[in-house]
This record gives structure tokens, C-alpha cells and sequence, in this order.
């Protein structure tokens, strides 16, 4: 009789946690950046700076691509996806000791150790989607999802954390001198920002302590009876079926080789081609591109517009990979709609940030409702759209999840590098300032 740590819901468990770890870091650093942005010398720019080395960090995933080719099945997943877990453990531990010292670059004061650890924790986080997710495809396909709302407590988690610190609360107070002009005073967090990397830290550690106790646990014997060969679909069965029936348990390598349902060579169909670069698109726009300018979209409304947009989009996140557990769409043409409708918001917020500091409906009440608004849906919409097709190709394949990752870095790779040049070389779009009526 199995004991409860061998139980479903366990599993369930477990496998959120460790896919809370994959993405924890980089959306710490994201939701912390209405703090970090006042302190650091990057100021506004620094959203731009971080998207880039989010970009530069799939050199880890291009790099595990092609050991992959080079070398297939000669890699070891478990002691990858541990080695990159502790390396996160550990560069979070120095960002949070060292996060606010500043170095002289070339005459100018860069935050030299936030930008190199931020770097490391990028690396981590996308080498994480070609290692994390194809090691799901040990499970049956109802834990990809559960692997998903993992990834979406990566941006809850820190959330709450944020709402408890009180970030981005500022006060314009009368200016001493007689002009009638106003200065900017920003009220003090409830706790550092240093408080806050240390709890990213001990979420690190959580996930790693969850891999390893999946690790540990018992898998499935090869000889089991409710191991069994995939089944061959049959036409009008809604039904998803799973070639790996082993309750909530793993199974070994050497059976992940045995049930890969579809051949290599026939992997590339019009279809799968279509949903990954659906899935391409949509993380271009979700990972790189809207994330660089957020500030410019939020802050001309104010210091807690932008809060709220960075904190209520990310809880949309897993809440919309919770709807995916029981609503999943699995039609080609239903996901293009969904992303091509979901596609009006980042126009919307795209338009907002090319107008800052001046945007539409400033200084009003519906103008912050629209854009935070704008936020959570874009949010939630391409959280769907990624859980959805990754649903969908678990059932192709292991290689297919690891495609799936693959996809997922290239699109926020080009996302991030379209972007960066726009805000940090040529300015495009412009900032305002605190307390001060640029559009008057």
C-alpha cells in the first residue's frame, strides 16, 4: 500500500513547487523594479536593461539545444535542472547582500553587481524551460498543467510579498522654494529590498528541496501493469490520453524513449509548426517586448499605477493557468483568436508607452483603470495561450517539450533585442518626471 508521500495530490504539490523555481528570480527582480528603479543609477531604463539580459540568458537553453542534437540522450536532466537550481540559490544569496553597491563603467555608475547577478538568475530561469519542461514529460499530461500554475506562483509569491513591502508610494510635497513648485517624496517601504531578495532566496531553495523529493521518491517499475504503450487515438474521443499511466509517479529515462508517441521525423507538421510559433509570438510580446517598456506605459499615471500593473498582471498569470487546468482550449483556429484578440491590449499599452510622458486620459481616473486593466488581461490572456499549447504538445512528444522551451527563449531573445535599442539607444520612448507636469 503506498503511503502518502506517494500520493497524487503530493505529486500535484511537489510539482508546483518545482515549477515555482523556473521563473521566481526574474519575476522577483520584475516586480521589485518600482523600488530598485528609484535607488539604482539606470533609473527608467533599467526595465530595458533587464530585458536584455533576460535575452542574453538563452545561451543557456541554445547551449542545452544543441547538446541535445549533438548528443541525444546522453544528457543528464536531473543533474542539470540540480546544478542550475543551486547556482540560483546561490546568486540570489549575493543579490540580496549586494544589490545597491554601484561601479564606475567607462565615467558613469552602473550597478554592475545587480546587472552581473540579475544575469545569472536569467541564465538560470531560461535554461529552466528546456530542462524543467521536458523533464515534465516523465508525467502524465495533467501535471504540465499543474507545472504551469507552478510558473504562475513564480509571479504570485512575489506579489504578495510586494503588497505586504508597500513599494512605489510617493508623496509631492510643497517645494521650499516660492515658485509654487512641487518636489517628490518617496515613503519609505516597509521593509528593503535586501529583505526581499532574501525571500526570493528562500523560495529557491523551496523548489530545489521539491525536485529533489520528486527525485527521491519511487518510480514506476518498468514491468508494472499500469505502464502502458501509448493508445492509438481514436477519432471523436475528447478525452486526453496519456502514454505514461503511472498515477502521480515519474518514470525512467529508459521509458520516456520507449513511449515518445511520435516519431522524430514526422514532428514537424503544419500544425505543430503553427503552435510554436504561436508560442513564439506571444513570449516576444509577454517576455521581451511589453515588459521593456512598462515603465514608460504606467508611470506617467503614477508611482502606484505602475505598481499595480506589475503585481495584478502577474496574479493574473497563475490564475489563468488555474482556468487551463479545467478549461483547456484545443483547437488551432480558437487559439489564433484568442491571441489575436488578446494581441488589441499590448498594441493599447504599446501606444501609451510611445506617448509617454503625455498619454491619453492622464491625470483621470479611467485612464489608470485602462491601462492596469490592459495589463492584467494581456497578462492572463498569454499566460492561457502558453499553458494551452504546452498542453498540446506534451501529448507529441518529449522532444516537443523541448522545443516548446526552446520557442519560448527565442521569442523573448528577439522580443528583449527589438526592444533595447529603442529605449536605451535611440530613446524613443521619453520619461517624465516625479511631481512635475511635463504635459502642461
Amino acid at each position: 500500500m503506498d503511503s502518502w508521500w506517494n500520493k497524487t495530490p503530493i505529486t500535484h504539490v511537489l510539482v508546483a513547487l518545482f515549477g515555482m523555481g523556473s521563473w521566481v528570480s526574474v519575476n522577483s527582480l520584475w516586480v521589485e523594479l518600482p523600488v530598485v528603479v528609484s535607488v539604482l543609477p539606470e533609473r527608467w531604463n533599467l526595465p530595458a536593461y533587464l530585458s536584455l539580459l533576460v535575452a542574453f540568458g538563452n545561451i543557456g537553453p541554445v547551449s542545452m539545444s544543441l547538446m541535445h542534437h549533438f548528443a541525444p540522450g546522453r544528457i543528464n536532466e536531473r543533474l542539470v535542472i540540480h546544478v542550475i537550481q543551486a547556482l540560483a540559490v546561490l546568486a540570489s544569496a549575493f543579490l540580496a547582500m549586494f544589490w545597491f553597491r554601484e561601479v564606475s563603467v567607462l565615467g558613469e555608475m552602473h550597478s554592475v553587481p545587480y546587472l552581473l547577478l540579475a544575469f545569472v538568475l536569467a541564465l538560470v530561469c531560461c535554461t529552466s524551460n528546456v530542462t524543467f519542461l521536458p523533464y515534465m514529460y516523465r508525467y502524465p499530461p495533467e501535471f504540465i498543467r499543474t507545472f504551469f500554475v507552478g510558473q504562475g506562483l513564480s509571479a504570485l509569491f512575489p506579489c504578495v510579498v510586494a503588497l505586504g513591502q508597500g513599494v512605489g508610494k510617493l508623496e509631492c510635497l510643497n517645494s521650499t522654494a516660492a515658485n509654487g513648485t512641487l518636489k517628490p517624496h518617496y515613503l519609505k517601504e516597509n521593509f528593503p529590498a535586501q529583505n526581499f531578495f532574501w525571500f526570493m532566496f528562500v523560495m529557491l531553495g523551496i523548489s530545489g528541496l521539491s525536485f529533489l523529493a520528486l527525485t527521491v521518491r519511487g518510480t514506476a517499475d518498468p514491468a508494472a501493469p499500469d505502464f502502458q504503450l501509448p493508445d492509438v487515438p481514436v477519432k471523436g474521443d475528447t478525452e486526453e490520453r496519456s502514454p505514461l499511466q503511472n498515477g502521480g509517479m515519474a518514470v525512467t529515462d529508459n521509458q520516456v524513449a520507449v513511449v515518445n508517441p511520435v516519431p522524430e521525423g514526422t514532428f514537424w507538421t503544419p500544425n505543430n509548426i503553427y503552435l510554436l510559433v504561436l508560442l513564439g509570438v506571444s513570449n516576444a510580446l509577454s517576455n521581451g517586448v511589453l515588459p521593456s517598456v512598462q515603465s514608460f506605459s504606467c508611470l506617467p499615471y503614477g508611482t502606484m499605477t505602475y505598481h499595480l500593473s506589475v503585481v495584478l498582471g502577474n496574479i493574473a498569470n497563475p490564475l489563468a493557468c488555474f482556468v487551463a487546468m479545467f478549461v483547456l482550449c484545443r483547437s488551432s483556429i480558437g487559439l489564433g483568436v484568442l491571441a489575436a484578440v488578446g494581441g488589441l491590449f499590448p498594441i493599447y499599452l504599446l501606444v501609451l508607452a510611445a506617448l509617454s510622458p503625455c498619454p491619453p486620459l492622464l491625470g483621470s481616473t479611467s485612464g489608470i483603470v485602462l491601462v492596469v486593466t490592459s495589463w492584467i488581461i494581456f497578462t492572463g490572456t498569454f499566460s492561457y495561450l502558453k499553458v494551452a499549447i504546452g498542453s498540446l504538445l506534451h501529448e507529441v512528444g518529449h522532444a516537443a517539450l523541448l522545443w516548446c522551451g526552446v520557442f519560448i527563449q527565442a521569442g523573448s531573445l528577439i522580443g528583449a533585442l527589438s526592444m533595447f535599442p529603442l529605449v536605451s539607444v535611440y530613446h524613443v520612448f521619453q520619461k517624465g518626471r516625479d511631481c512635475v507636469d511635463s504635459c502642461a
